[in-house]
């Protein structure tokens, strides 16, 4: 999507900074996490007139917000093919050669269920000359060269090679440590099937052991800034209640922990995302077990959850006074 990049004129910048605090308090009950109100009509239910001017709205200013310029292009198939038709017309549009442009059309999976990227120019660089694009899945990579890059069918000449060969989000850097809990479970083993957690924020049976935007939590699906500062925010207030009180210990119970889980799926489930083999199900890491993991909620709904359960005595946590091995 176009990132709509460009410099701010004074009175933009006078207006931001009037507007500060209530621009940031909107963003921390958004449904993403920034300043930008969704369209709440569906897709299916416009006109197409109004829908290609919508469209082309949000495409010349939104970003990845393209994908709230209707309230059900993430719910519904039929919603979401009318987004997508009209970013391959966009593409198609900007890129000159068919062939490259049927490379670059997003095939075989709902629009947005990847994580969208935006972009200054994209595009249009596959217009230039010397730029290729390689379908490494009909031509594989055979080697790194001295040269360059050997794919099936010939050998790209390089200065230099940048590797974007993927990650393992969500749960990879907590597994790659040796975390240990009571009795000296290991969390990989906890999460063998699939990462189950309570909010998000700790897991049953690894007590004082908080996860910063862990699986179970809006995460990646909102400005990642806003989601950190709430986790962040929510376990130093809940750290110096526990000191007020002279608790020494927290932990979810595994009842609440499994009912959340059950409620990111549910969620999860009605949304396009499970479509869709990604890094957001862990299908790009093999061995790995494939599960939509983030709260596709919201952020606002999820910060009011969260102030909920502490209204209610940290509802689904328990507490001691002493450390349990």
């Amino acid at each position: 999507m176009p990132s709509c990049n460009a410099p701010l004129e004074q009175e933009e910048l006078a207006e931001a900074k009037a507007n500060y605090r209530s621009m940031r308090a909107h963003c921390r009950y958004s449904k993403v996490g920034i300043p930008y109100i969704g369209n709440e009509k569906k897709a299916i239910e416009d006109s197409k007139t109004s829908r290609e001017q919508n469209f082309e709205t949000a495409w010349n200013g939104a970003g990845f917000c393209f994908v709230l310029s209707y309230s059900d292009i993430l719910l519904d198939l039929e919603s979401n093919k009318t987004a997508a038709d009209f970013v391959e017309k966009k593409i198609r549009g900007t890129v000159k050669d068919p062939a490259v442009a049927d490379l670059l059309v997003p095939h075989g999976y709902p629009l947005g269920t990847k994580r969208l990227c935006v972009d200054s120019g994209y595009y249009q660089i596959f217009n230039r000359d010397n730029v290729s694009l390689v379908d490494v899945r009909k031509s594989p990579i055979q080697s790194i060269t001295a040269a360059g890059v050997k794919t099936l069918d010939k050998e790209y000449e390089l200065d230099v090679l940048v590797f974007a060969t993927g990650y393992d989000a969500i749960t990879g850097p907590l597994l790659k440590m040796d975390i240990r809990g009571r009795n000296g479970r290991q969390l990989r083993h906890k999460w063998s099937e699939w990462p189950q957690s309570y909010l998000g924020l700790m897991m049953e049976g690894f007590p004082n052991l908080f996860t910063i935007t862990g699986p179970g939590s809006p995460c990646v699906l909102v400005n990642m800034i806003v989601s950190i500062e709430q986790h962040v925010e929510w376990i130093a207030d809940c750290i110096a209640s526990m000191e007020r009180e002279g608790k020494k210990t927290i932990e979810p119970d595994i009842k609440a922990e499994i009912s959340w889980s059950d409620t990111v799926d549910e969620i999860a489930n009605s949304t396009l995302y499970p479509h869709t083999d990604s890094w957001y199900t862990g299908k790009n890491v093999n061995g790995k077990s494939s599960r939509f993991t983030p709260y596709a909620g919201g952020m606002g709904p999820y910060r009011r959850f969260c102030e909920e359960i502490v209204e209610d005595g940290y509802r689904g946590f328990h507490f001691d006074l002493g450390v349990k091995s």
